[in-house]
C-alpha cells in the first residue's frame, strides 16, 4: 500500500508513520516530493488489523498497489531509476552498449576483443566465465580463472564487466569480481538465486526467460528487490515461439510495456533474440527505436571458431559500423549513445 501524508506532514510526523509501519512488520520506502510525502508499505495488509494508520497525525490517505510487484512498479515509484555502473549509467536518456565474447576462452583473445569494443564505443565489457548450457559436454566456462581475466581486461581498458553467476554457492565470488551480476534466461525463476543476488550491493542484469511473461519477469525483479537490493537492468533477449529461422524471437513491445508497468530500465540482447549475426545490427536499431536504455551485444575475434555462440557474434569491425550506425537512430528519438570514459 501507500500512506499519502498531506501537504503540510511535518517530518516528524512522517517518521512517526514510518517507524510505526516497520514496528508493525512492514518494509518502508519514502518518496518525498515536491508538494506531497508518500510511504510505500511492502507487507501482508492484515498486519493493519491492531492499529489505524490514517487516525495517525499528518496522514491523508491509504492507496493500495494494485499491481503484484510492488517495488518494480510505477505505483510506487514514478520516476525513472537510473541504475550507476560507475562509468556509464543506465536508465537515463543515454543508452549504453555492452559488448564482448559470449564465453572468456583464454586471457589473449579476451583482452583484445575489450581493446576493440572499447574502440568502437562500448562502455561496458561482457563475457561468460561460467557457462550453462544445453549439453552438458559443452565448454561450460572457465569459472573463477575466467573472471580473473576479465579483471585484467578491466584494469587494462577502464571498461566495467558483467557476467553471469549460476549457482548460489558462487554469487559471492562472482560480486567480488564482477561491476554488474548477470541472471541468465534460464534462471530467471531461480527464486534462491535471485534472493542471494539481492543480498549483494551489486547491479543486477536480469534477463527474461524463454517463456516468461512481461508479469512474470517483473516478479523475477522482485524477489531480487525484496532481498535489499533495487539496482535492477531488465534484459529482453527473445522469446521462445514457433518460428524458426531465428534462434528466439524478439519481444519490441516488451520495450514500451515495460516502460509503462515498471521504473526499472531494460536493455535488448539482439544476439541471443537473433541467433545469427546478419540480423543483429537491424534488431538492435529497432530496440534502440522503441525505447530501450542500451544493448548488449556479442563480439568474437574469430566467430567460427569460437567456443559458445559463435554465428551469433559479430567481428569487431562489424560491431564498430553498428556503433556509427547506431547514432542517428538514437538522435532521431532524442537520445545518445554512451562513449567509454
Amino acid at each position: 500500500m501507500i500512506v499519502v501524508m498531506s501537504k503540510n506532514a511535518t517530518k516528524q510526523e512522517i517518521d512517526n508513520v514510518e517507524k510505526k509501519l516497520t514496528e508493525l512488520g512492514f518494509r518502508t520506502h519514502p518518496i518525498i516530493g515536491e508538494v506531497k510525502t508518500v510511504i510505500g508499505a511492502i507487507g501482508d495488509k492484515r498486519l493493519l488489523n491492531t492499529v489505524n494508520i490514517t487516525a495517525m497525525p499528518g496522514v491523508e490517505s491509504l492507496v493500495p498497489i494494485m499491481k503484484p510487484y510492488k517495488l518494480a512498479g510505477r505505483e510506487l515509484k514514478h520516476d525513472p531509476t537510473i541504475v550507476d555502473i560507475g562509468t556509464a549509467s543506465i536508465g537515463g536518456n543515454e543508452i549504453a552498449v555492452i559488448a564482448g565474447p559470449c564465453a572468456i576462452e583464454n586471457e589473449e583473445s579476451f583482452i583484445e576483443t575489450a581493446e576493440k569494443v572499447k574502440e568502437a564505443g562500448a562502455c561496458i565489457l561482457r563475457g561468460g566465465a561460467f557457462k550453462p548450457r544445453s549439453s552438458p559436454y559443452s565448454f561450460q566456462g572457465l569459472e573463477e580463472d575466467g573472471l580473473k581475466i576479465m579483471a585484467k581486461a578491466r584494469e587494462k581498458t577502464g571498461l566495467k564487466i558483467v557476467t553471469e553467476v549460476v549457482d548460489t554457492r558462487d554469487v559471492e565470488m562472482v560480486a567480488s569480481y564482477a561491476d554488474i551480476i548477470q541472471i541468465g534466461a534460464r534462471n530467471m525463476q531461480n527464486f534462491r538465486l535471485l534472493h542471494e543476488v539481492g543480498l549483494t550491493s551489486r547491479p543486477v542484469l536480469l534477463k527474461r526467460g524463454l517463456a516468461a511473461t512481461i508479469e512474470e519477469w517483473l516478479m523475477a525483479a522482485e524477489y531480487i528487490m525484496a532481498a535489499g537490493n533495487e539496482k535492477i537492468i531488465l534484459c529482453e533477449r527473445g522469446i521462445r515461439t514457433y518460428e524458426t529461422s531465428t534462434r528466439n524471437t524478439i519481444d519490441i513491445s516488451a520495450i514500451p510495456v515495460v516502460k509503462e508497468l515498471s521504473h526499472l530500465p531494460i536493455i535488448v540482447d539482439p544476439s541471443h533474440a537473433a541467433g545469427n549475426w546478419k540480423y543483429v545490427s537491424s534488431l538492435s536499431k529497432a530496440a534502440v527505436a522503441a525505447g530501450a536504455d542500451g544493448l548488449i551485444i556479442e563480439v568474437h575475434i574469430d566467430p567460427p571458431n569460437a567456443l559458445s555462440d559463435g554465428p551469433q557474434s559479430l567481428r569487431p569491425a562489424k560491431f564498430k559500423q553498428l556503433m556509427e550506425e547506431l547514432v542517428p537512430v538514437a538522435k532521431a528519438v532524442g537520445r545518445e549513445i554512451i562513449r567509454p570514459q
